[in-house]
This record gives C-alpha cells, structure tokens and sequence, in this order.
C-alpha cells in the first residue's frame, strides 16, 4: 500500500513584509506543486518569487531525500504559513538635525509538502485482478 510522505523547507530573512507575503502564500495553499509553480510564475508580486522558491525547494527535498521514490503527480503543498523575521531598525535623516527611525521588516517562509509513494506495476496488476473477482462475488451474492 502507497504511503505519505512528508518533505519541509524553510525559507528566512525574506526581503518583504509578511502581510504582503502570506497574500501571495494564501494563493497556493492546498494546492498541487504543479498548479502552484504555474499561479506564482505568472503572480505579479514581489514575495511571488521568494514563496516559489520555497515551494521548489521542499518539492526537491521531498524527491531527493526520502527513501522511496514518491509520484511527482501526487505532490501537494500540506501546510504554508509566513511569519514576521527579523526587524532591522535604520534611520531615516530629517529636517534641523533629526534623525526618523523605521523598521526594515523581513518575513519567514514555511512550506511542507506531501506525496503519495510510487504503486509498482506488480502490484497494480494484482490489484487489478483481485478487484473484478470482488464484484463477481457480489454479483452472485445477490442473485
């Protein structure tokens, strides 16, 4: 039987402000890592390509680092959430002297990714030939 398997990425320090960010993470939740790579590439936002890059990055490590090999068809995006990094305080110069502080505002990327195991074809033909004795005996059940 075809088990689940679970990949995580973790993108940080994201160059944009997480409100603006989780709008563009809100695009691609629950969806297939197919269907979200097509939304983001033609998302015209900035944090569109920094939430790509995560998505691609925990598809990889869900390709590349588990044990089995997985049906790039059944990968879905589990769970995405952003929240706020780091705050870099700066100053901005002002009129007689002053100097006006602001905050650069980063964000953090989550993205875990689910997928279904590769079914081998042996085991598929078995299926495929226990399934219509199932129904035979049904059929003969009812008569």
């Amino acid at each position: 039987m075809a088990g689940t398997h679970f990949a995580h990425a973790y993108e940080r320090g994201i160059d944009s402000q997480p409100r603006k960010t989780n709008v563009v993470a809100a695009l691609v939740r629950d969806r297939y890592v197919a269907d979200a790579v097509v939304i983001l590439e033609h998302t015209p936002r900035r944090a569109a390509r920094a939430v790509l890059k995560a998505i691609e990055s925990a598809n990889a490590n869900l390709l590349n680092n588990s044990k089995v090999s997985i049906d790039p068809k059944t990968i879905r995006i589990a769970r995405i959430f952003v929240t706020t990094g780091t705050r870099m305080r700066r100053y901005k110069p002002a009129s007689r002297g002053r100097a006006l502080p602001y905050e650069k505002i980063s964000s953090n990327i989550f993205v875990e990714v689910a997928g279904e195991e590769k079914v081998k074809k042996a085991a598929e033909k078995a299926e495929k030939v226990e399934k219509p004795k199932a129904k035979t005996e049904a059929k003969e059940e009812n008569k």
